[in-house]
C-alpha cells in the first residue's frame, strides 16, 4: 500500500474541489486546474480535505494512488501559490529577450531562436542571462523549462549553455597540453 495514497490533502477554504465524472476540478484564486481519474480510483471531499481511495482488487490501484494523491495535492498547491522555475544562461553572447509572449533566445547559432510559451506560464528576465518561469501547473511549468534547457544544454567543459538555477554542472579537464 502506498504510504502517500493514504494521506488526506489539507484543502485551504480559498480552494473549491469538485468531482465532475472521471475528472477532479480545483479552483482556487489562481486559476482553475482539472485532472482524470483512473477507473480504479474514487475520490472524497470532506471538510477537512480530500481522501484518494482505491479498489482493493486491483493491485495496480496501489501505485496510482499515490501519484493521484501527489497530482491533486500539486493542482491544490498551484492555484493557492502557484510554481516557480528559474533558469540560467551562461556563455559569451548569450542571452534573451522577451516580446510579448515569446522568448527570444542568442545561444551561439547562426540564428535567433523564438521559444513560444505555453498557455498558462509566464516568465519574466531580471537580467538577459536569468529567466525566471511562472505558472499554476506544475508539469506543464517542469516541460517548458526542460524544453528550454534543450535548446542549448550545459557542455561540461565550459560549462556554457542554458541550466537550472540550482542545478550544479559536473566540468571535466580540458587537454593536458602539449609537452
Amino acid at each position: 500500500m502506498s504510504r502517500i495514497g493514504k494521506l488526506k490533502i489539507p484543502c485551504p477554504e480559498t480552494v473549491n474541489v469538485s468531482l465532475t465524472g472521471d475528472r477532479v476540478v480545483v479552483k482556487g484564486p489562481n486559476g482553475e486546474l482539472s485532472e482524470k481519474i483512473h477507473p480504479f480510483l474514487s475520490i472524497r471531499i470532506d471538510s477537512d480535505g480530500i481522501q484518494v481511495e482505491k479498489d482493493p482488487e486491483q493491485r495496480k490501484a496501489d501505485a496510482l494512488s499515490g501519484l493521484t494523491r501527489t497530482l491533486i495535492a500539486n493542482m491544490v498547491k498551484g492555484v493557492t501559490e502557484g510554481y516557480k522555475r528559474e533558469l540560467e544562461i551562461v556563455g559569451v553572447g548569450y542571452r534573451a529577450e522577451l516580446s510579448d509572449d515569446t522568448l527570444i533566445f542568442q545561444l551561439g547559432y547562426s540564428h535567433r531562436i523564438n521559444f513560444p510559451l505555453p498557455e498558462g506560464i509566464s516568465a519574466e528576465l531580471p537580467k538577459p542571462t536569468q529567466i525566471v518561469l511562472k505558472g499554476i501547473d506544475n508539469s506543464l511549468l517542469g516541460q517548458t523549462a526542460a524544453k528550454i534547457r534543450a535548446l542549448r544544454k550545459p557542455e561540461p567543459y565550459k560549462g556554457k549553455g542554458i541550466k537550472y538555477a540550482e542545478e550544479k554542472i559536473r566540468r571535466k579537464v580540458g587537454k593536458a597540453g602539449a609537452k
